[in-house]
């Protein structure tokens, strides 16, 4: 081997080892690289994947209280129908009422509205054809005892029952429809409590 080709040798070796040496140092750079990109990665599917649970866990909280409410609306409207009819038949057993208790009950209506002044009861046709024999006098004795006087009026009014006193130009809704819309909260309240207490 002549001293040129020891020189060629030595460099092309020289020249190898600098290329192993180069692919070494980029095999090396490039593992750092995909290590750092998996170790990112990984992260970030981490944060994901905990964004993500996070996310489930909120909708099913939210999927879980509108469930609720619906159910609990349910049931409020359930319990309100309820009340309703409760409240619907109450006043359908007033109106189909034995004559003489209704006009008992009349009375008492007179006795708690009655006020101390001249007045008269107005009732439907219906009432002022049925009405007893004593209930104008048992009517003016009750307004008496309060300082006033009533008396029946000869005219009627176009309501289903009960009845309109009048003093003067001012008049009092004694319907039981009346009577019964204006104590209707608190009717509903009692029911409520008798039913689901």
């Amino acid at each position: 081997m002549t001293g040129l080709e020891k020189m060629k040798s030595q460099i092309l070796d020289e020249a190898k080892a600098a290329a192993e040496n180069k692919v070494s140092e980029a095999k090396a750079k490039a593992e750092e690289i995909l290590s750092e990109a998996r170790a990112e990665a990984e992260k970030t599917a981490a944060g994901i994947s905990g964004k993500s649970e996070t996310a489930i866990a909120s909708y099913k909280e939210r999927v879980a209280s509108s469930n609720d409410l619906q159910r609990r609306t349910k049931i409020l409207t359930a319990k309100q129908e309820v009340i309703a009819d409760v409240l619907d038949k109450a006043y359908e057993s007033l109106e189909s009422m034995e004559k003489e208790k209704y006009f008992d009950m009349l009375l008492g209506m007179v006795d708690k509205y009655a006020q101390p002044q001249d007045g008269e009861i107005i009732f439907s046709k219906a009432d002022l054809g049925r009405l007893p024999e004593d209930f104008e006098r048992k009517a003016a004795e009750t307004a008496k005892a309060k300082g006033g006087n009533l008396r029946i009026s000869g005219e009627s009014r176009n309501i289903e029952n009960g009845f309109v006193l009048a003093y003067g130009g001012i008049e009092e809704n004694c319907t039981l429809r009346a009577m019964f819309d204006a104590r209707r909260d608190e009717l509903s309240d009692k029911v409520h409590r008798i039913l689901f207490a």
